[in-house]
C-alpha cells in the first residue's frame, strides 16, 4: 500500500503542492467554528454567532463553485489571488468589528465576503488530475485527498477553539487568515504543476453550470447526505458523552469516526478494482445508510465509539467514488467547479446536520439526534441509487 502512495509523489512539485494545499484547506474547518467562538465570547449568546456563520457556511456554499468556475477558465494563479483578497477582507471585517463592537448587521457581509474562500481541495484534485487523467493512481491521489480532508477537520476545529480561548477570541480567526493567505501564495508559485486552461470559445463564451448537469445535482445531493450524518454524529457524540458524564469522551467517539475513514480511504486508495464506479457509489450509499441505524441503538459510550467507528470505514470510499465519478462527467476545463459542487454540498450537509440535530437533541435528548442521521442516511441511499440508474443508462445510451 505505501508503495502506491509513494509513487504519487514521482512527479516533479507534488509534494510542494500537496503541502501548501494542506495549509490552504485548514482555514475552512477553522473558520465556521472560530466565528461561533468569537461571537459567542462577545456577546454572550450563540444566537448571532449561529447565524453569522450560517451565513458563511452559505455564502461558500454558493460561492465557491463559481470561483472555481473562474479558475477553469483563467487559471489558478489568477483567480485564487483575488477570491482570497476578497475573502480575507471579509474575515478582517469580522475581527474588527469584533474588537469595536460594531453594529451586528455589519458583520453579515463581512461573513458573506469571507465567503469567497476558494475550495482549495478542489484545487489540490485538479492538480492530480491534470497529471495523472487516465492513469490508476488518479484513484490514489483522490484517496489521498479525501484523508488530507479528514484531518484538517480533525485539527482544524480544535486548533481555532483553543486558540481563541487560551489566546484571545479573535486568534483563531486571524490564525485561519493567515493560514489562508501563506497556502493559496505558496500553491500558486507553483506554475509548473497547475491544470491548463482551455482558451477555446466554448470554454469561454458563456457555457452553462456543471450543476445543470443532472448526474451532477444528484452527486452534490448525495454529499449533503453524507454531510449531514457527519454533522449529527458531531453534536449527537458530544450531547451524548456529556449526559453519561463524561464529556471528555466524546474527542475519542469523534476520532473514532475519523480513525475509521482515515483508514478505510488509505486502503481504497491501495486497490485496483474493476466494479464500475456507479455501482461502487450505489454500494457505498447502502453500506452508508445500513451503518446509521446502530446509532439509535447505542446504549453506551463504549457501544457509540464502536458503531461511530463503523459508520466512518463508508464515508471515504463513498466520497472518492464520487469524486471520481464527476472527473469522468463533466469536460476538462470544468472539473474544479465540478469537484466544488461536491465539497460545498459536503459542507451545507455538516452545518445543517449539526443545525437539525441540535434542536432534536434540545428537544427530545441525545439518542434521539441520531435520527437525524438515519434520515441523512436513507437520503444517502437514495442518491447513490439515482446516480446509478441515471449513470448507467448513461452508458447504454452511449
Amino acid at each position: 500500500m505505501a508503495t502506491r502512495y509513494r509513487d504519487l509523489f514521482s512527479a516533479p512539485g507534488t509534494g510542494r503542492f500537496t503541502a501548501a494545499g494542506l495549509l490552504a484547506r485548514l482555514p475552512l474547518p477553522m473558520a465556521g467554528i472560530g466565528i461561533i467562538t468569537l461571537f459567542s465570547q462577545k456577546q454572550g449568546t450563540f444566537g448571532l454567532a449561529g447565524a453569522i456563520s450560517a451565513t458563511f457556511v452559505l455564502a461558500y456554499a454558493l460561492l465557491s463553485p463559481q470561483v472555481s468556475r473562474y479558475v477553469d477558465r483563467y487559471g489558478q494563479s489568477r483567480v485564487l489571488p483575488v477570491a482570497t483578497a476578497i475573502s480575507i477582507a471579509g474575515f478582517f471585517i469580522l475581527i474588527v468589528g469584533s474588537h469595536w463592537n460594531v453594529a451586528s448587521w455589519v458583520l453579515f457581509p463581512g461573513a458573506f465576503l469571507a465567503g469567497f474562500m476558494p475550495s482549495m481541495s478542489a484545487m489540490i484534485r485538479a492538480r492530480w488530475t491534470a497529471l495523472y487523467r487516465g492513469d490508476a493512481r488518479l484513484q490514489t491521489a483522490y484517496s489521498l485527498e479525501t484523508v488530507l480532508d479528514e484531518l484538517t477537520f480533525i485539527m482544524g476545529a480544535p486548533l481555532s477553539i483553543a486558540l481563541s480561548i487560551t489566546l484571545f477570541p479573535q486568534a483563531g480567526l486571524l490564525v485561519a487568515v493567515l493560514l489562508l493567505f501563506s497556502g493559496v501564495f505558496a500553491l500558486v508559485i507553483l506554475r509548473g504543476t497547475e491544470p491548463p486552461t482551455v482558451t477555446t470559445s466554448r470554454a469561454t463564451a458563456g457555457e452553462s453550470s456543471v450543476i445543470g448537469m443532472k448526474s451532477v445535482r444528484l452527486l452534490a445531493l448525495l454529499m449533503v447526505g453524507m454531510g449531514m450524518i457527519v454533522g449529527t454524529v458531531d453534536i449527537v457524540s458530544i450531547a451524548y458523552a456529556g449526559e453519561w458524564g463524561h464529556p471528555a469522551a466524546a474527542s475519542l467517539i469523534l476520532a473514532a469516526y475519523a480513525v475509521g475513514s482515515c483508514l478505510a480511504g488509505l486502503l481504497f486508495g491501495s486497490l485496483r478494482l474493476t466494479t464500475p464506479l456507479s455501482r461502487l457509489l450505489w454500494l457505498g450509499g447502502l453500506a452508508t445508510a445500513a451503518t446509521t441505524v446502530p446509532l439509535i441503538f447505542v446504549a453506551n459510550l463504549t457501544a457509540l465509539t464502536v458503531a461511530v467507528l463503523v459508520a466512518g470505514l463508508f464515508f471515504a470510499p463513498t466520497m472518492i467514488v464520487a469524486m471520481s465519478l464527476v472527473e469522468r462527467q463533466v469536460s476538462a476545463h470544468q472539473l474544479t467547479e465540478g469537484m466544488t459542487w461536491l465539497l460545498a454540498g459536503l459542507n451545507v450537509g455538516v452545518a445543517l446536520g449539526a443545525a437539525i440535530a441540535g434542536q432534536v437533541v434540545d428537544s427530545s435528548g441525545a439518542r434521539q439526534g441520531f435520527s437525524v442521521a438515519l434520515c441523512a442516511g436513507i437520503a444517502v441511499l437514495l442518491m447513490a441509487s439515482l446516480s446509478h440508474f441515471t449513470l448507467r443508462n448513461q452508458n447504454h445510451c452511449a
